[in-house]
């Protein structure tokens, strides 16, 4: 009885050794390695319920797009600049079989991708001024050095998707000179812009007083000329009416003096009775003058 009991337990023991440690579950985001006494046997790409021997081992991988960033590093451009860099990077494990066998671990891969991109980064911006690093020419610089971090990664079982520089900033030391440089160089362009405006502004004020005197001076002479002509077609017309009837026109004529002379408010003439200017009021027959009121 007592023999049944322990081989019970031993196969109770066994079969919950078998289960735990031969069934295993691969999710997803997940891909595994069934390693035998350190050897790769297989590579489980596929998620779901699988099996392997009790001694066996299995070791996952992440599926998923992993993040690397980079400690800052000091580079030197083209232009013997230099500026302090923060890199990042994304990767992901391509081939399972070739990652282990060539690096084994994540920690071993992001010791030698991060080498392998601090290197490429030198050897790329050492080839480009500062300016060009800064702009929008640093798309086409990070592309060319994930290419090639690419390349080299791919014997790792890696695939690089992206190198990207984060932030690329100046040395604090050098910071303050170049920005002092740059207002100085700044106000320098100001002033230029100042002069060539007020340069621009003189020859439009001067060009505008050209126009007015020009304009000025046609109208002036369109207003002599209509001037003329107006005195002309006046005397022309005096003249035929003088030609008509000499006495209505020295009539008119005098009654228009009358008007003129006679209109304002305490005006006072000293003539002589006899006056020639008065030679329309002798005419006139006595009592005319007391009769015209009469007739209203």
């Amino acid at each position: 009885m007592t023999l049944r009991i322990a081989i019970g337990l031993a196969v109770l023991v066994v079969l919950g050794f078998l289960v735990l440690t031969v069934p295993f579950i691969v999710t997803q985001t997940e891909q595994a390695i069934v390693v035998q006494f350190g050897e790769p046997i297989r590579v489980v790409e596929r998620p779901g319920l699988q099996f392997k021997a009790p001694w066996q081992s299995l070791i996952v991988y992440d599926r998923r797009v992993l993040d690397f960033e980079l400690p800052s590093e000091k580079l030197l451009a083209a232009d013997q600049k230099q500026m302090v860099v923060d890199t990042y990077a994304r990767f992901r494990i391509a081939n399972p079989l070739q990652f282990y066998q060539t690096v084994g671990t994540e920690e071993v891969a992001r010791t030698r991708l991060g080498a392998i991109i601090t290197d490429r980064l030198r050897r790329f911006i050492a080839n480009f001024e500062l300016i060009a690093v800064i702009s929008d020419k640093r798309s086409s610089i990070m592309r060319q050095i994930r290419d090639d971090v690419n390349a080299e990664a791919k014997g790792f079982g890696i695939d690089v998707i992206d190198v990207r520089i984060r932030r690329a900033d100046l040395p604090d030391d050098n910071s303050k000179a170049i920005y002092a440089r740059m207002i100085a160089e700044r106000q320098r362009e100001a002033a230029q812009f100042r002069a060539q405006g007020a340069q621009q502004a003189q020859e439009i004020r001067a060009n505008a007083d050209r126009q007015r005197i020009e304009i000025i001076a046609d109208a002036q002479k369109q207003s002599q000329i209509l001037s003329g002509e107006g005195d002309a077609d006046s005397i022309r017309i005096y003249a035929e009416a003088f030609g008509v009837d000499k006495d209505f026109f020295s009539f008119y004529r005098s009654l228009q003096a009358y008007k003129d002379a006679l209109s304002g408010s305490g005006t006072t003439f000293v003539l002589s009775p006899d006056s020639e200017f008065f030679h329309y009021f002798e005419a006139l027959p006595r009592g005319a003058g007391a009769a015209a009121p009469a007739q209203r």
